[in-house]
């Protein structure tokens, strides 16, 4: 549900400033500038105005800086009670300008798009409701005030707008695929959740997000998982935040391939997969590294290299099944160790990036936790990737085998089409045979060399190439 922001204080009077300025352009004759917007599910052509650039209000509902906002608890309450005020207003201004995955500095892209502002003037108006809130263009505004500029072009939506339909023309303008800066990859997330929340089918918001629909449900999968950790990370006052996950969006997806993947064969290997892969991404460890980590990563490498506070040992407990007077056993105690870690790296990080509010003694014994468990796994990580380049050798032989059957499939397909067509080169063909068969007779000796108990594969192919013509 989209939330209710009310008015602006100067709505009245951006009214009357807009009602003056459309009148003077259905006056002027000649061409009118238009801006085509998606409304209420067709087409809308509004018209093109000159605003000035200090009587608009950035919208504080806007999808652009949602997991931003985060950053400073205090002005983002502020925010919520206030959003029109000079403190909100300039809370907004700057996360608008900052860099999504850390508010402290500033994007790069908007350096950029403030150079092409200055440099070619606005090429794209903007839009905004007749109170003049800014539904898009808010990062363009936040530039052309820096750079002193006095007016903003902006089409001017229906008198009936609604903060529902404000949501949904922001979202549609900038999912064209011609938009300035994209929103950042968990505000996307962000944007596809609330279209679920709101009812609609994963098929219907894929659509609309130009995605597939597995994508939808990988995105709505992987903001699942988010908001989990935040919970699982939270340590008295302290807890980790939406936008501490902006540069993980490719470490994320291909965790949430595997563990469908994996949970097709083992769900308890799947929650292993999880959790060590997790434990690896909030250490900060390339999407290379992460890739190396299997089920078996913490039995089989890292618990020998854990010191003993991060490697609790864990029982299952039982689980009293109501009466019947049984027990079973709960979750594997693999996968609660494996919890435990990631808990205890979740809780480090949380305290270390809210050093600048807790006690000092708690953020060095944080850093301490998670520098040992940094060390652990990177200790780790050195034998499973020589295990993992030892696995990747055993099966180059046997995959090339399997692609050069898969091509000669295809020579049998595109043989019964030249015979058809009569456009076989015999010839050729016959050469290539001859090529085939020298190198099945050197596969065949290197086989005989290698392989000390042929199976029945291996032994045809030695029968094969050892016959006499």
């Amino acid at each position: 549900m989209s939330k209710d922001f009310g008015r602006p204080p100067r709505a009245e009077e951006n009214q009357d400033l807009v009602r003056q300025r459309l009148a003077e352009v259905g006056t002027a004759g000649g061409a009118q500038e238009t801006l085509t917007v998606e409304w209420r599910g067709v087409p809308l052509h509004v018209e093109v105005i000159n605003m000035p650039v200090t009587a608009l209000y950035y919208n504080p509902g806007t999808h652009r800086v949602r997991a931003q906002r985060s950053y400073d608890l205090v002005r983002d309450r502020q925010l919520d009670e206030d959003p029109w005020s000079a403190t909100s207003q300039s809370y907004l201004h700057h996360l608008l300008k900052a860099l999504p995955a850390d508010p402290s500095k500033e994007d790069p892209d908007y350096q950029v798009l403030k150079e092409s502002l200055q440099e070619f003037k606005q090429n794209d108006p903007g839009l905004i409701t007749r109170d003049g809130v800014l539904v898009n263009g808010n990062t363009r505004r936040a530039a052309l005030a820096e750079l002193g500029i006095a007016h903003i072009r902006v089409g001017v939506l229906p008198e009936s707008c609604t903060w529902a339909d404000i949501d949904a023309v922001e979202l549609s303008l900038q999912l064209r695929k011609d938009h300035r800066r994209e929103y950042s990859y968990v505000n996307r997330l962000l944007a596809i959740d609330e279209q679920f929340s709101l009812g609609r089918q994963p098929a219907d918001i894929a659509r609309d997000f130009r995605i597939r629909t597995a994508t939808c449900e990988q995105d709505l999968w992987i903001l699942t998982c988010l908001r989990d950790l935040i919970e699982r990370s939270r340590d008295g006052d302290v807890a980790l935040r939406l936008l501490d996950f902006e540069d993980h969006q490719e470490k994320l997806r291909e965790l949430h391939r595997r563990y469908v993947k994996e949970s097709a064969v083992s769900r308890e290997n799947a929650d292993l997969l999880k959790e060590n892969r997790l434990t690896a991404i909030l250490l900060g460890f390339s999407k290379t590294d992460v890739r190396l980590i299997e089920p078996d990563f913490k039995a089989r490498y890292l618990d020998k290299r854990l010191p003993a506070e991060l490697n609790p040992v864990t029982t299952a407990p039982a689980v009293t099944i109501p009466g019947l007077g049984r027990t079973v056993r709960a979750a594997d105690p693999k996968v609660g160790a494996a919890r435990a870690l990631t808990d205890s790296v979740l809780k480090a990080k949380a305290v270390e990036g809210a050093s600048e509010v807790v006690a000092a003694a708690r953020v060095v014994a944080a850093s301490t936790t998670f520098r040992a468990a940094r060390e652990a796994v990177e200790s780790a990580l050195e034998p499973a990737g020589k295990d993992a380049r030892v696995r990747k050798r055993k099966q180059a032989a046997p995959d090339r085998i399997n692609d050069a059957c898969q091509d000669l499939e295809q020579c049998i397909t595109d043989l019964v089409m030249s015979r058809a067509s009569r456009s076989l080169d015999e010839e050729a063909l016959d050469e290539a045979v001859v090529k085939l068969r020298d190198t099945l007779g050197k596969l065949a000796a290197q086989c005989a060399r290698s392989i000390s108990e042929p199976g029945e594969g291996v032994l045809w192919l030695l029968d094969a190439t050892t016959q006499k013509e």
